[in-house]
């Protein structure tokens, strides 16, 4: 992908990008010289949509794209990849309308080139104002990471590869990196990360970040770092384990807020915690009916081995609690219950705070990222229950699986500061500013949030 400075950059300089709303488009034209009008007729234009208008000379002279609704996000997704090669100046009164324009140009020219060079545009949009051009970078950046992330096969990035991720994030923002690996986990009271992780040749481990000052209030992010998911013993079919290069998509959301928060400066102790693991199929595998410890020392009864990232969300979200956080927010591609209940392109969250959850709400439709909140819905809690445990990893109804997914983690934390994102982390078809595969989703809405809490 381009680098975002070379696609949007803050000046004057350029072709202007005239945006019209189609209401308004017959007075426009109107207005237009009789050449213009005679342009745009012989050429066919239809509105909505852009249309390459000529100078006197023959070159190109201005673009004009007309639009259904101007504040609709998405607006310039599409036409990023469709203009030639050239810089474009677009101004408004309205900065919303500037930042959702800049902010769709940005991801929709978004290539991910590790493994093959695909055509990128070579067009960059001129803004004249450059706190708004600073900003709309650092959310396309943090977009990017997370995209990138969950599109790297898993050959390319396991745990070890998370960690060197998180370590290149604290060096460059001059936060602090530590992590514990392999048996070492049992020795500092992590055994459910480690029982999910210890059948991979790639050692489990868990990365912790530290970046901030400590008299800030305290922010920590979780996210679930499963690198590839076989389902374990209780193995996937081949059409559902294609995929779960993805399931690591939770750590990626954690990483990409976390650049977020670092290059905006946002006035928080941050602390990331990723349990990162393969779950993999080999003789010392755990098995359904095992009984696993975990940090908090609860105990539970292993019913499925492809219920694994409660399991290693569940130790994190223990010691995340260890530092009492004004805040606690998890990510994770937990359940498929989630999708069927609200389809793979709207996230969903919990929380034990009715505050939280309409501020967050609110945010997400601010941030053009909405996220629906869904019920801990108490009397569940029913199908969490062992005879020989103090719980289950999953029950055996495959009823409200994404809620009965949320109260598990519950039983680790306190839930009225904390939030649960169970999220899809892909795009399964191509949208304008959207391209199909991985894809941070809610990430821009928790940031907003954020902002507006604290600064």
């Amino acid at each position: 992908m381009p680098t975002t400075a070379s696609l949007l950059e803050a000046g004057q300089n350029g072709l202007p990008l005239t945006l019209i709303e189609q209401s308004d488009y017959d007075t426009w034209l109107a207005a237009r010289s009789p050449s213009t009008q005679r342009w745009l007729k012989s050429s066919g234009f239809k509105a909505p949509g852009h249309a390459l208008l000529p100078g006197d000379d023959g070159e190109l002279a201005e673009v004009v794209l007309v639009v259904k609704d101007r504040t609709a996000p998405w607006l310039l997704g599409d036409l990023v990849n469709r203009l030639p090669a050239g810089r474009y100046a677009l101004a408004d009164d309205d900065q919303d309308v500037l930042q959702r324009c800049a902010l769709s140009w940005l991801l929709g020219a978004y290539r991910f080139d590790r493994y093959k060079q695909n055509a990128a545009p070579n067009t960059t949009l001129v803004i004249d104002d450059e706190a708004l051009v600073d900003r709309v970078r650092h959310l396309a950046e943090g977009t990017a990471l997370v995209r990138d992330l969950v599109n790297t096969p898993a050959a390319d990035m396991m745990p070890e590869n998370l960690a060197r991720t998180a370590a290149d994030l604290a060096d460059r923002f001059g936060g602090q990196f530590s992590e514990i690996v392999g048996d070492d986990l049992l020795t500092q009271n992590y055994p459910a990360v480690h029982a999910v992780g210890r059948a991979a040749t790639h050692a489990p481990r868990l990365l912790d970040l530290r970046w901030g000052d400590d008299s800030q209030p305290k922010l920590t992010l979780v996210g679930k770092g499963v690198c590839f998911d076989s389902g374990g013993l209780d193995i996937k079919p081949g059409g559902a384990m294609r995929w779960m290069k993805k399931d690591m998509g939770g750590a990626a959301h954690v990483l990409g807020l976390a650049q977020l928060i670092m290059a905006m400066n946002l006035p928080v102790r941050l602390r990331v915690l990723i349990p990162a693991v393969e779950n993999a199929i080999a003789g010392d595998a755990f098995r359904p009916g095992d009984i696993l410890n975990t940090r908090k020392g609860l105990t539970v009864e292993v019913d499925n081995t492809d219920a694994e990232g409660r399991l290693v969300l569940c130790d994190a979200l223990a010691e995340a609690e260890t530092d009492t956080p004004d805040l606690l927010i998890d990510f994770a591609t937990l359940t498929g219950a989630a999708r069927v209940a609200l389809g793979t392109e709207l996230p969903a969250f919990f929380t034990g705070s009715h505050e939280l959850a309409g501020a967050l709400s609110d945010a997400g439709l601010a941030a053009d990222d909405p996220v629906w909140r869904l019920p801990l819905h108490e009397p569940y809690e029913d199908f969490l229950k062992s005879d020989i445990a103090d719980l289950v990893n999953c029950p055996t109804t495959p009823m409200g699986g994404a809620i009965t997914a949320a109260l598990y983690l519950k039983r680790f934390v306190d839930a009225s500061h904390w939030v649960h994102f169970d999220v899809m982390a892909f795009n399964n078809r191509a949208l304008p500013g959207r391209p199909s595969g991985g894809e941070a989703m809610g990430m821009r809405a928790v940031f907003e949030w954020l902002e507006r809490r604290y600064r």
